[in-house]
C-alpha cells in the first residue's frame, strides 16, 4: 500500500516514550519489550484490536444515524479490502501483535443464497491471509456472527427452525475452517439470540440440547480439521435476549459439564458482560480461573449509570491492576489475550480520537500489569489469603485431618467443646487501604 493509500499517513508510529512523554501519541507504560515477571510485556498482554467496533461500525445506534465518516467505508465495491488494509495499517501503528473479527466484519452478508456469501468470503479470507504474511500481525479471536441475519431472529443454535440451526452451523464451521488456514488463537462462539424472551413461548430443555449439540459439532469439527486453537464461549446475561444461556462464567461451567464438554472449551470474559450479571470484572476471572475455564478477555467497560452493554475503552487502573493480579497468578494466557473490544463514543468522530482511545487503554493495562508485579512481589494479597485461612493448614486438626468423618462425629465434636467458635476478621478496610496505596 502506497503512502497515499493510507488512512493513518499523518500519524507516526506508536512508540513507548516512558511516563514522562507530553506526546498523545506514544506509551507511557506499555514497553513492549520490557521484562515483567519473566515474560515481556507483550507476551503477558497479547494485545488485540477489535474490528466490529474500531472499522466495520459506523457510529449509529438504535437512536439515531451513522456519526462517522471513514475513508475505508466511501467505496462501496471495494469497502471490504480497504477496510481489511485500513485495519491492519492500524494495528501496525499501534505495534500490537493481534486483530480480532466475526465472517460478516470482514464481509457483508449480502448474498441470496448462503453459497454465494461462503464463495465470495473465500476470496476475502484469501486477502486477510496476505495481509497476515505481508505484516505478521496475527488474529486472537475469530467467530462466526450469528444474531445479524433476520434468520437468527429467534436465535440460531437454539432456533425453533432447524434449517436455522444448518445455517449457522454452516456459519461456523466455514469461519473455523479460515480460523485454521489464519493459525487464529482462538475462535469464539458468541451467544448472540441463543436465550429467551419469553418464557410461555420457550422449551428450556430442547433449547439447550439444541445449543450442546452445536456446541458439541464445533468442537468435533475442529478435531475433524486438525485446529489448534481453543473454543470458547463468551458468557452474557442479556442484551439481545432477555436471557442469555451462557449467563455467566457459573453458568457456562454447569453447561459444559452437562454436556461433557469440560476440557474441550474455556470462556472468553468481557468486562461490561459481568457488570451487567451483577458482578465485578475480577470475580469473573477469578471463577474462571478456579474452574480452568479462563481461556482470553475482552478488556473493555461499562457505565454504571447506563443498564446495557456500552463497551467503553477500559481505564479504571484498580480494577484492571486486579484481574491482571489474577490472570498473573494463575499462570497467565496461553492462547488468550486482551481482545479491546471497545467503542468510541458516537461524537467522538475523529480518527485520531480512535487512535488515542486504544494507547490509553493499553497504558493503562501495561501500568496495571506494573500493578500486579508489585503485589505479587510483595505478596500483599496472598499473605492476606494465607493468615485468613491458615487454620486450615493445620492438619492435626480433627475436622482438617478428616478424623471426624461424618455429621455425628462433628456434631460430638461441637458438643464437647467448653466454647463456641469465633469469625476469623476479613480485615477488609486494611487491605482495601494497602491495595489503594500500590494504585496511588
Amino acid at each position: 500500500m502506497s503512502q497515499a493509500d493510507k488512512y493513518f499517513a499523518e500519524i507516526p508510529q506508536v512508540i513507548y516514550g516512558g511516563a514522562q512523554t507530553l506526546s498523545a501519541y506514544q506509551y507511557r507504560y506499555y514497553d513492549a519489550e520490557k521484562i515483567v515477571l519473566g515474560k515481556t510485556m507483550e507476551q503477558h498482554l497479547r494485545l488485540s484490536v477489535c474490528y466490529w467496533h474500531s472499522f466495520a461500525w459506523k457510529g449509529g445506534d438504535t437512536f439515531g444515524a451513522n456519526t462517522f465518516d471513514r475513508p475505508w467505508q466511501r467505496q462501496q465495491k471495494s469497502s471490504a479490502l480497504r477496510t481489511i488494509d485500513a485495519a491492519f495499517e492500524f494495528v501496525q501503528t499501534l505495534g500490537v501483535p493481534f486483530l480480532s473479527f466475526h465472517d460478516e466484519d470482514l464481509l457483508a452478508f449480502n448474498h441470496a443464497t448462503a453459497r454465494e456469501y461462503f464463495n465470495d468470503f473465500k476470496s476475502i479470507s484469501d486477502y486477510v491471509l496476505q495481509k497476515i504474511d505481508q505484516t505478521g500481525i496475527g488474529v486472537l479471536l475469530a467467530t462466526a456472527n450469528l444474531f445479524s441475519h433476520a434468520a437468527f431472529g429467534a436465535g440460531a443454535a437454539t432456533s425453533p427452525n432447524p434449517d436455522v440451526f444448518a445455517f449457522a452451523a454452516a456459519k461456523v464451521k466455514n469461519m473455523l475452517d479460515s480460523a485454521k488456514q489464519m493459525d487464529a488463537q482462538n475462535y469464539v462462539l458468541w451467544g448472540g439470540r441463543d436465550g429467551y424472551n419469553q418464557l410461555l413461548n420457550t422449551s428450556l430443555p430442547r433449547e439447550l440440547d439444541q445449543l450442546g449439540r452445536f456446541v458439541a459439532l464445533t468442537v468435533e469439527h475442529k478435531h475433524k480439521i486438525g485446529y489448534q486453537g481453543s473454543i470458547l464461549i463468551e458468557p452474557k446475561p442479556c442484551e439481545p435476549t432477555k436471557h442469555q444461556y451462557d449467563y455467566d462464567v457459573a453458568t457456562v461451567y454447569g453447561f459444559l459439564a452437562k454436556y461433557d464438554l469440560l476440557g474441550e472449551v474455556k470462556v472468553n470474559i468481557e468486562a461490561n458482560h459481568a457488570t451487567l450479571a451483577g458482578h465485578s470484572f475480577a470475580h469473573e476471572v477469578a471463577y474462571a480461573a478456579a474452574l480452568g475455564l479462563l481461556g482470553s478477555i475482552d478488556a473493555n467497560r461499562g457505565d454504571p449509570q447506563n443498564g446495557w452493554d456500552t463497551d467503553q475503552f477500559p481505564n479504571d487502573i484498580s480494577e484492571l491492576s486486579h484481574v491482571l493480579y489474577l490472570l498473573v497468578s494463575n499462570g497467565g494466557f496461553d492462547r488468550g489475550g486482551f481482545n479491546f473490544d471497545a467503542k468510541l463514543r458516537r461524537d467522538s468522530t475523529d480518527l485520531s480520537d480512535l487512535l488515542v482511545a486504544h494507547i490509553a487503554s493499553i497504558d493503562a493495562l501495561a501500568k496495571s500489569l506494573c500493578v500486579a508485579e508489585k503485589l505479587i512481589q510483595d505478596n500483599f494479597i496472598g499473605e492476606a489469603i494465607y493468615q485468613r485461612y491458615q487454620a486450615w493448614d493445620q492438619r492435626t486438626h480433627p475436622v482438617v485431618s478428616g478424623a471426624l468423618a461424618d455429621l455425628d462425629a462433628l456434631y460430638d465434636h461441637v458438643c464437647s467443646s467448653p466454647h463456641l467458635p469465633v469469625s476469623v476478621s476479613g480485615k477488609q478496610e486494611i487491605l482495601e487501604a494497602g491495595y489503594s496505596r500500590y494504585i496511588w
